[in-house]
């Protein structure tokens, strides 16, 4: 038995595709296709994304100090909640930027992928902390619905005019990654929703400062919050399922399987498993029936093109000759 040894890989849910029946036996030979570490095209470089976290998080910490102060001068909830979903982007885009900086770490013996799932963690504390903040501004916005305060209006305009310019421009420094890396997504969508918030302070003040009706206040904190809650639960979505291993969305397990057992040689596929290891990098490892063998130049023509069709870095491939049955005990443990 030989191996041909390259992106080592552990196991994360079962997929079960056969191009053709077939048995196999645990005689054969493991054959691990190269899966190659460049970057998605179009994402920003390490580089640059160090660049873009820090001046993301500088604009939008000085911009909280400036808005909690007048928040409180003003007298207005919606303000003051602004200034609060302000402060959990800065945590977020920490939080998000040391996720990038720890899944640039070499790997070691004992994290032999490196830090990359780091990322994911980021991704799935991104949403949970702004739901959190969305609830404790939503509990003081139904405190002061009963007895609405009188808020400064102008004041609450003018400093939410100043949020929309400083949210806007910060987000836009996220598009670019937003594309292709969940936690670049995560920090798109943190900043998006607080220029989402300053707008709607902004219609909130211009209205009281009109008309006096200082219950706008509490009410449109309350809508702002549902639409940020609605916005994010996509963002929770997508990272709890990376982090329990799930296939990415841009991937289809089965188009995975079917054009692995139209290559050239194949008769076979079996215990094929698809994960994030990153908010931006796929694993894959898959067992291929090939009664001939394969080549190194072979195995590395199957990685190239899982990396350029299915943006899939690190596969490792087991080529089986298909003498014996073999079964996947992930497959056989598997509850429906």
């Amino acid at each position: 038995m030989s191996y041909r040894r390259h992106e080592t890989a552990s196991h994360a849910g079962c997929q079960h595709g056969h191009a053709h029946p077939h048995d196999h036996d645990h005689d054969h030979d493991h054959g691990h296709g190269h899966g190659h570490h460049g970057h998605h095209h179009g994402l920003p470089q390490p580089a640059e994304v160090n660049r873009l976290f820090a001046l993301a998080v500088g604009l939008n910490a000085v911009f909280v100090t400036v808005e909690f102060v007048y928040g409180v001068l003003a007298n207005s909830t919606a303000l003051l909640a602004d200034a609060g979903h302000n402060l959990s982007d800065v945590m977020g885009l920490l939080l998000a930027w040391a996720a990038a900086w720890m899944g640039r770490r070499t790997p070691s013996s004992r994290f032999t992928y490196g830090l990359r799932s780091s990322s994911i963690l980021a991704a799935l504390a991104n949403a949970l902390m702004l739901l959190l903040a969305c609830g404790g501004i939503a509990w003081e916005a139904m405190r002061r619905l009963g007895e609405p305060p009188q808020v400064a209006g102008m004041t609450v305009t003018v400093v939410a005019l100043i949020g929309i310019v400083i949210n806007g421009l910060s987000a836009m420094l996220f598009i670019k990654g937003s594309k292709g890396d969940l936690n670049q997504r995560g920090a798109y969508l943190h900043l998006t929703a607080d220029a989402a918030v300053s707008a709607g302070v902004v219609v909130a003040g211009v209205l009281m400062w009109w008309t006096g009706w200082y219950w706008i206040d509490p009410v449109i904190s309350l809508v702002i919050m549902g639409v940020i809650v609605w916005g994010t639960w996509g963002l929770l979505r997508d990272s709890v399922r990376l982090a329990l291993n799930a296939v990415p969305e841009h991937i289809q397990p089965q188009e995975v399987i079917d054009t692995l057992g139209a290559l050239p040689g194949v008769t076979g596929v079996h215990d094929v498993h698809i994960w994030g290891m990153s908010t931006s990098e796929t694993a894959l490892t898959a067992h291929l029936v090939m009664p001939q063998g394969a080549s190194d130049a072979m195995l590395e023509q199957m990685a190239e093109m899982l990396r350029s069709r299915y943006r899939i870095q690190h596969c490792t491939l087991q080529v089986e000759q298909g003498a014996v049955q073999h079964h996947c005990s992930l497959h056989e443990a598997q509850v429906r």
